[in-house]
């Protein structure tokens, strides 16, 4: 699949469209809380053929904008099934961070996913793998040559556990799931830049304890 990035809103969020390229289908990877996002989508042309919207957590800096490209592309959006409580809190997460301006509302949700789902884009797959310890639902999306990995892993780091719902231990069992997947994966994250699962597991400080 194609994979284009945008970089939107005061948290800089990776959001990620997806493209398979034998039919044109396209997938919507998180949404950022900013409606500089679907500026952005709309000055596409022609305007992507979305046929799903995949969160990976429920943060408001993640699906903030969810109601946003609802409003735009008529597809479903998919949201890891651990995460439903956390995203209900979206119309109060702006108060976690001293920034009320910023709650958001929910949105719909229409399908929730479990560990080992597959979703079709086109005539590609993405299969969901549950990665808990950001959030309590937390997941990533893969193919055969890239993950989407929402906040579980960055270049160099990894997803904080001491916001609400966060847990450490949790964390540290996904990342040895995550590190058990191939290593070629072109690691694509909420923040940041693109590495690969290989590289993260020679380099990154956090996971000394899997080396």
């Amino acid at each position: 699949m194609e994979v284009q990035c945008f970089t939107v809103g005061a948290f800089q969020v990776n959001t990620y469209l997806l493209k398979d390229e034998a039919t044109g289908k396209c997938a919507i990877i998180d949404t950022g809380e900013s409606d500089e996002l679907v500026q952005r989508l709309q000055e596409l042309a022609p305007l992507p053929d979305v046929e799903v919207i995949l969160l990976t957590h429920g943060h408001l800096d993640h699906a903030g904008s969810l109601v946003s490209l609802q409003n735009i592309f008529d597809a479903p959006t998919y949201l890891p099934r651990l995460e439903q409580p956390l995203f209900d809190t979206l119309p109060t997460q702006g108060d976690w961070f001293g920034a009320p301006h910023m709650n958001r509302p929910c949105g719909r949700i229409d399908t929730l996913v479990d560990d080992g789902d597959q979703i079709k884009v086109g005539e590609s797959t993405l299969t969901f793998i549950s990665t808990p310890g950001h959030t309590p639902g937390q997941g990533c999306y893969y193919d055969e040559q890239h993950i989407f990995v929402g906040d579980t892993l960055f270049k160099g780091s990894i997803g904080r556990t001491d916001l609400p719902m966060g847990n450490h231990s949790l964390m540290q069992e996904s990342l040895q799931r995550l590190m058990a997947l191939p290593g070629h994966l072109q690691v694509h994250s909420g923040h940041g830049p693109v590495t690969t699962l290989a590289q993260e597991l020679m380099t990154n400080p956090f996971l000394q304890f899997m080396r």
